[in-house]
């Protein structure tokens, strides 16, 4: 029988659909914040689908994370009636899914008009750009998230207050907490291996319950895909355990913030290591160091890609790991962009910015983008930080805007942005971050109900 990962053409998709003797079929895609959205599908209507793509609401481009239309976008809304879009289903991306029994996912994405904001598409169209400047990515994605002895429904019913970790108190990297709940550990990985989107380390971080997760490298593709379905399994595995699995930026005031940082690196495309100079200092090439210097050139302008919620500012506070201006150094978890030296496998730039929340096919596309700005521009970065960044001052350049609204104008007013992305993308997710901010400012928070009630 064909194995769903060996699945490269349609009528590979076709076959191993036939030989599971499946009546029905999941395909889903990401939105705009990241979330998968998706259906079963009949045989008939997949098969139809894989030959000639099929239609979805592109709805799912106009509301935010929490299903509310967003009124402030030109593409889709009341006054386009949410027709649907054209998408195509990527054959490759085929999986098993361990717990429906023989039931395989494929990833699917916008065609057309709708790619031009399609997050997916987005990332397909930088990563052409990569290659026609003659180069191949690799990337990998770290995870922090924080695991809770809760349901969807108990969640609800405590107002999302005083909830239970997974696991109390601070213990980062516990060979204690990972054997004591060693079945559960082996099940995501597990998961992970059986779905192709393996962890290549998993360790408990510094926080009640919290975990972390660097999963593998591979082509900025299949990267971001396999980010965006870990995210999206890990939630799914966790509440099937009974228990419930985040990735906000700063779920709580009194633990630590949660980042999602993406390494990145270049081969050319015959195969040589572009980012590994052996004479230069740290072994950087000028490729490196160019796509370094785009990535910290154009970091405050397209932070919201990066930073995508009201919540990820909460994160971005002096002394939380969080980068407050873009900055960079070796080996210097201090920075935004952290150099990592080493040989011509494995030299490469952690983009630390991230935080857990950013849809990955955004984030990277961001993080890419800037990089090979750099090269094209033969930019050059500002001098490297050495010792603490956070209690240094920078280049009021390298600051970067401290709220989501900031961030959402820096977008639309960027030029590089508008070059890379095109127009509609950026228009339309600089408008949907506002809608978001704007959604924020109508909530009263306990926070100002404590301090101006009585008072005031």
């Amino acid at each position: 029988m064909l194995d769903p990962r060996s699945v490269k053409t349609n009528l590979d998709a076709k076959k191993i659909v036939e030989e599971r003797g499946l009546t029905h079929i999941k395909v889903g895609l990401f939105d705009i914040d990241g979330v998968m959205r998706g259906k079963y599908m009949s045989k008939d209507k997949f098969f139809s689908s894989l030959d000639s793509g099929f239609a979805f609401c592109d709805v799912v481009l106009g509301w935010d994370s929490n299903d509310q239309l967003v009124d402030n976008v030109e593409y889709t809304g009341w006054h386009t009636g949410y027709p649907d879009a054209p998408a195509r289903i990527i054959a490759s991306s085929c999986r098993s899914l361990p717990f429906e029994g023989e039931m395989l996912l494929f990833i699917a994405e916008f065609d057309g008009e709708a790619e031009k904001i399609c997050p997916r598409g987005i990332l397909q169209r930088t990563l052409a750009r990569a290659s026609d400047m003659g180069f191949s990515v690799l990337a990998a994605f770290e995870y922090e998230f924080f695991l809770f002895n809760e349901t969807p429904h108990s969640v609800r019913e405590k107002s999302y207050q005083n909830l239970t970790p997974f696991t109390p108190g601070n213990f980062g990297y516990s060979v204690i907490r990972n054997s004591v709940h060693g079945e559960l550990y082996h099940s995501l990985l597990q998961l992970c291996e059986a779905m192709d989107m393996p962890i290549e380390g998993l360790h408990t971080e510094t926080g009640p319950g919290v975990i972390e997760a660097a999963l593998a490298y591979d082509n900025g593709s299949d990267a971001a895909d396999k980010a965006a379905l870990f995210k999206t399994f890990t939630k799914v595995w966790a509440q099937r355990s009974d228990m419930m699995a985040t990735f906000m930026a700063k779920w709580s005031a009194e633990h630590p913030g949660q980042s999602g940082h993406i390494h990145i690196s270049l081969t050319t495309n015959s195969g040589e290591a572009a980012f590994f100079d052996s004479d230069n200092d740290y072994n950087m090439s000028d490729t490196q160091r160019h796509f370094l210097a785009g990535q910290q050139r154009l970091m405050p302008e397209f932070l919201a890609m990066i930073a995508p919620t009201v919540n990820s500012y909460s994160r971005m506070v002096p002394g939380l790991w969080a980068p407050l201006d873009a900055t960079w150094g070796v080996e210097n978890r201090t920075t935004a962009l952290r150099v990592i030296p080493g040989s011509e496998k494995s030299q490469r730039i952690e983009y630390r910015l991230g935080a857990a929340d950013a849809n990955p096919h955004i984030a990277l596309a961001a993080a890419l983008a800037s990089g090979l700005y750099g090269i094209e521009h033969q930019l050059e970065p500002l001098p490297q930080v050495k010792g603490n960044a956070y209690e240094q001052d920078h280049p009021a350049e390298l600051a970067l805007p401290r709220s989501l609204m900031e961030a959402a104008n820096r977008l639309r007013q960027s030029s590089a942005a508008k070059e890379l992305f095109g127009e509609h993308f950026v228009e339309h997710f600089a408008a949907t971050r506002e809608w978001e901010e704007r959604e924020f400012r109508k909530h009263v928070s306990d926070w100002e109900l404590s301090r101006y009630f009585e008072i005031i």
